[in-house]
């Protein structure tokens, strides 16, 4: 493969990957962002994912090509004695294995760690679940907004006195997968120095509560569970720490302004802006716990200087006066931002069947590793491919291996 050949971060890493949907999908893309050759093992119907809110059965879904870029795909029955003989050729070469199937779902294919680990002692052998599987939730099944939920994060999400929401990243799937990513490379440098791989296990609700580390702050210091507090830091309220409407009065017409907790530098600044600084020395503003005890006041003044404005004009304005803000972008102004093309935020691609359009590229930039962005794979697309480069098959042993594994479209295991 072209990026496995370049002198990339991962460049000849061998990843075999078994996963699904998102969260082990988004770890095995970032692998494979850094250079490593991902061998995407699919059933002849295609991973779940592949179909994830398509508008056409026929078509692969954004979700699955936004999730899947710079990956190769082969199809294999895994339940079929000749599959599961495939895939553990594949465990003999390769360097890395990540799955999240359901509870229990690898083992029941005989790909369980034990029988891995002994065809290949070298093999990091990765799997993301919703929940550790000696926990009382072990059996459970998990998606990001259950990860949310069970990790803390609908908790602390919301105003005050209202219902918990869901926060609107998915940390829970991309985040374990993130977090399996940081496992990954170090028990590669670990087996830089021992020969030997080992197994990694991350849960999709461990990763949430990782995420949300500073509320458990917020808890020891208050000695009871964090309550919702809207646009405020859970450890302590702000004046200002808001969002402000703009113009022209849009839905995503805001702006947030953030005052600091610590002094009175930003407020300072903030006032000289505005025009305010007959307000510099009243006693309602004088700190910061006084301007939140004023916080009515504080967002009245604010939000009638924003509203005169558009977001971008503010936040222009408030970050050259050292006063920290940040416009409210939604998805198509970040698409359309000419920095965020120029730096490879939004990458062009081409796919086969859906054209050309953007998709989110990987935010770490490295001065000595770039890897082209290409589309994600077709159905089975490198199958002959990856049997013959991977395991050395001929022409024969690959047409009969494709005459048993058809393609089955629209089906699910």
């Amino acid at each position: 493969m072209d990026q496995s050949s370049k002198s990339t971060a991962l460049a000849g890493l061998k990843v075999v990957d078994l996963t699904q949907y998102e969260a082990g999908t988004s770890c095995t893309e970032s692998l494979a962002w850094l250079g490593a050759d991902i061998c995407k093992v699919e059933p002849q119907g295609g991973e779940n994912g592949r179909f994830a809110s398509t508008e056409r059965g026929d078509l692969d879904s954004y979700y699955f090509i936004i999730m899947n870029a710079n990956k190769r795909s082969m199809v294999c029955d895994l339940k079929s004695p000749r599959g599961k003989a495939v895939v553990m050729k594949l465990l003999e070469k390769a360097d890395v294995m990540i799955e999240n199937m359901s509870p229990g779902g690898i083992e029941r294919l005989g790909l369980g760690y034990e029988e891995a680990r002994k065809i290949n002692p070298r093999l990091i052998y990765a799997q993301i679940k919703g929940f550790a599987p000696e926990s009382p939730y072990g059996k459970y099944l998990s998606f990001d907004m259950i990860a949310q939920a069970v990790g803390g994060a609908f908790a602390i999400t919301g105003v005050e006195g209202g219902p918990p929401l869901r926060p609107g990243p998915h940390v829970g799937d991309t985040g374990a997968g993130l977090h399996c990513l940081i496992g990954i490379l170090a028990a590669l440098n670990q087996r830089h120095r021992t020969g030997r791989g080992q197994r990694i296990e991350v849960t999709m609700q461990d990763s949430v509560i990782n995420f949300n580390r500073i509320v458990f702050a917020g808890q020891l210091m208050m000695g009871k569970p964090v309550e919702r507090t809207g646009n405020q830091s859970s450890l302590g309220a702000a004046a200002p720490s808001e969002l402000y409407r703009c113009k022209p009065g849009g839905p995503n017409d805001w702006i947030m302004v953030y005052s600091t907790r610590a002094g009175n530098w930003h407020w300072q600044r903030l006032l000289k802006l505005m025009g305010r600084e007959d307000l510099a020395e009243d006693p309602r503003f004088a700190t910061p716990k006084l301007r939140v005890k004023n916080a009515q006041v504080v967002d009245a003044l604010v939000g009638e200087w924003c509203a005169q404005r558009t977001k971008a004009e503010a936040m222009e304005t408030l970050q050259n006066a050292g006063v920290p803000a940040g416009a409210v972008f939604d998805t198509q102004e970040l698409m359309n931002d000419p920095h965020l093309r120029q730096r490879g935020m939004f990458e062009e691609i081409e796919h086969p069947t859906r054209g050309k359009f953007p998709i989110p590229g990987w935010p770490v930039k490295m001065s000595d590793s770039r890897v082209p962005v290409k589309t994600a794979p077709l159905l089975g697309q490198h199958t002959a491919e990856l049997l013959s480069e991977w395991l050395g098959m001929g022409e024969e042993e690959i047409k009969e291996y494709l005459r048993e594994t058809p393609l089955k479209k629209g089906t699910r295991d």
